[in-house]
């Protein structure tokens, strides 16, 4: 199964780093947060990556194209007539990873509209470049099959200056309420499971947003499912919660290290 990541945005709320670099090669302890995200799926078994480019999206080709060298331990022989290079223990993951140039100004669902080529028609999962989490992805995909529904959210309970999700009592998305001031409530934490016929709610322009029309047609037509996910959860947008990420990294106390 495909995992599909959105890695276009500007980051404008963390544009003291996002304005070098795009955000999702902001660092975590010297690796951007992109590769924290792709070892959270890589855990489970997933590692088929289509990542959707926009913003400075030619430095995040440079970072895969040159990650097996940056990961390995390497001779070059400048002695033959023929520059010789030797590759020796290397610590790559076994990704495959697709890298879509979806526009500069692409809104989130049209950019999963221009990767509908590349999951084959078959059910796929998708998140957002710039938050981690211990999330379980096989009892995320369980839900998902068990409900049976066209989408599946992961859903969190964070500080209340988010948007919320209103939820009911068979764990269906019925409505989306405008950043409640208090807690209690549930909101979009990404980590999606969806089926391949959402590509028919996006259109072929560059503005669809994912999170307005696209979910709430799902969640008003009941086909959107909700997967609580009760531990740990954080977006970076700001530089404080970048440094609450480095952090937990530093300490050897980040929850959504998964892996060994």
């Amino acid at each position: 199964m495909k995992v599909v990541i959105l890695a276009g945005g500007l980051g404008t709320r963390i544009s003291e780093e996002s304005e070098l670099k795009p955000k999702p090669l902001i660092e975590i302890g010297n690796l951007p947060i992109i590769w924290h995200i792709m070892k959270i799926y890589s855990h489970y078994g997933f590692n088929d990556f289509v990542i959707c480019l926009g913003y400075k999206g030619y430095l995040i080709k440079e970072y895969f194209s040159n990650y097996f060298l940056h990961k390995s331990d390497v001779t070059f022989d400048y002695t033959k007539e023929v520059l010789e290079v030797k590759f020796h223990h290397t610590k790559t993951e076994p990704w495959k990873v697709s890298l879509i140039d979806t526009g500069q100004a692409t809104m989130t669902g049209s950019r999963i509209k221009r990767i509908k080529n590349f999951v084959n028609n078959e059910t796929f999962m998708m998140t957002y470049g710039d938050g981690v989490g211990d999330i379980d992805i096989d009892k995320l995909l369980h839900s998902h099959k068990e409900k049976g529904k066209l989408a599946t959210m992961t859903t969190v309970l964070p500080p209340g200056r988010f948007g919320a999700a209103e939820i009911d009592a068979e764990g269906l998305v019925t409505d989306f309420l405008e950043k409640p001031t208090g807690d209690g409530n549930f909101i979009n934490g990404g980590y999606f499971v969806l089926e391949p016929q959402i590509f028919d709610l996006i259109d072929n322009s560059e503005d669809v947003v994912w999170e307005d029309y696209p979910l709430k047609k799902l969640s008003s037509d009941l086909n959107l499912n909700s997967y609580h996910h009760g531990g740990f959860w954080q977006p970076m947008d700001t530089l404080r919660e970048k440094k609450l990420l480095e952090d937990l990294w530093a300490k050897n106390n980040a929850p959504w290290k998964l892996w060994d």
